[in-house]
């Protein structure tokens, strides 16, 4: 059993689009400015907000789920950055209650103060009705104080202030201002690499901050982990190459160190450069936004040729999402227009105006379970009959299904690979699954 102590504070809000991450990622830069070692979680499958947040702290966040990413795993990287940090952040999904399992729960289970940012622009004494229903709801729940986001005035916030009840701590407020906000689109925020003054809106949240309440450093919490098992080096010596750039980079940290710790190389590649696929055993193409860079993956032919070479000589391909939509015959983006992409499985992706999927996935195979999630705004038509289907885990209902064409596996689920390290060694080996 391992034990560290550090001080942590989970940021979360009533709904979706509050500014939490905003306020997370200018907390992250105001304290890693002083010098102090930021560490940042990200509760459930995201991989926008990670970016963002990245680039804040300067060390990689990884996501926390009791689900899909299991209470020892989560338990085993909170005690390890808590031996190694000033400060743990976690940002919350959606509302502090949503989904199944919550922010909340995350909180609960580690014994992590909670801080609502709560919006309060057309709001005034309903602030403090929300900041008491948040606290209370669940009995017991740590909680920390609330942050009012999005403020008027002064006068405002001081209204917002008076409205608490007595000895809940008020963390402090910043006005409504729109260098601070990070830009966003369909699928969530705009990518790190994309906001070109992203810095600058980092270093502008912490400077809004600085001198709140906010910015001090919450109490110690103690993080407790057994250690995890110890992976054999299935893939050793397997050189993988991996897609990365802003039209694949739906990436979860955790899965390329699951590879390295399996004893693959990563050899890293941008097909939107027109790159060719580095020398390699296997690919990974990740999800991303081809449909936003189609026009440029079109006519990129160096990338294009060097994939289906790969291909041609039977080496093993895991492509998920967007990566399978690259390797489609056809795909048309959200104003209508149809671009050719590498043909390599049959059928067309359609990118669509209302979300098509999304919510946590089970894939049941011959090596166990993998857990997972969706998220996308396409359809495909293909005729090609799936060789497994995933299944919602709460509902039992059908979800993603998982393709295979020769050396190719092809799904919309983006796994979360340190669930099953032996399926993904399956994949990586070419070997059924």
């Amino acid at each position: 059993m391992s034990t560290a102590h550090c001080p942590a504070l989970l940021v979360t809000a009533p709904a979706s689009g509050q500014g939490k991450t905003t306020i997370t990622a200018g907390l992250a830069r105001h304290h890693r400015r002083l010098g102090r070692r930021v560490r940042v979680f990200k509760v459930g499958p995201d991989f926008l907000d990670p970016m963002i947040l990245e680039r804040a702290s300067g060390a990689p966040v990884y996501s926390l789920d009791l689900w899909m990413v299991g209470e020892d795993a989560c338990s085993a990287m909170l005690a390890d950055a808590a031996a190694d940090a000033d400060l743990i952040l976690v940002e919350g999904v959606m509302g502090l209650y949503d989904g199944t399992p919550s922010s909340a729960d995350i909180a609960a289970r580690f014994n992590i103060p909670v801080m609502p940012v709560i919006s309060a622009k057309a709001m005034a004494q309903t602030f403090g009705a929300v900041a008491t229903g948040l606290a209370h709801y669940r009995p017991g729940l740590p909680f920390h104080g609330v942050f009012a986001n999005r403020v008027g005035s002064p006068h405002h916030a001081t209204m917002l202030r008076e409205s608490l009840p007595l000895g809940m701590r008020w963390a402090g407020h910043v006005a409504a201002e729109g260098d601070i906000e990070l830009p966003d689109r369909h699928l969530g925020l705009f990518q790190a690499s994309e906001i070109a003054d992203l810095d600058r809106r980092l270093d502008l949240a912490a400077d809004a901050l600085s001198g709140q309440p906010i910015v001090e450093l919450p109490a110690p919490v103690e993080f407790r982990a057994e250690p995890m098992p110890k992976l054999r080096r299935t893939l050793e010596g397997k050189r993988i190459a991996v897609a990365r750039d802003a039209a694949f980079s739906f990436v979860y940290p955790a899965n390329l160190d699951l590879l390295v710790s399996l004893g693959a190389e990563l050899r890293g590649f941008s097909p939107l450069a027109d790159e060719a696929v580095p020398d390699a055993d296997a690919l990974y193409l990740p999800g991303g936004y081809p449909e936003l860079h189609a026009a440029r993956l079109t006519g990129n032919r160096r990338s294009a040729e060097a994939i289906r070479g790969l291909i041609d000589a039977g080496k093993p391909v895991l492509a998920e999402c967007g990566g399978m939509l690259y390797l489609m015959e056809h795909l048309t983006d959200q104003q209508g227009e149809t671009f050719p992409m590498l043909g390599v499985l049959p059928g067309h992706a359609t990118m669509q105006r209302r979300l098509a999927a999304l919510g946590m996935q089970q894939l049941d195979t011959a090596h166990g379970a993998l857990t997972g999630h969706c998220f996308h705004y396409s359809k495909i038509e293909t005729p090609l009959t799936p060789r497994l289907r995933a299944l919602h885990p709460l509902r039992g209902s059908p979800g993603e299904a998982l393709h295979q064409q020769g050396s190719v596996t092809a799904t919309y689920m983006h796994g979360y690979w340190p669930s099953n390290p032996a399926f993904i060694t399956a994949i990586f080996n070419g070997q059924a699954v």
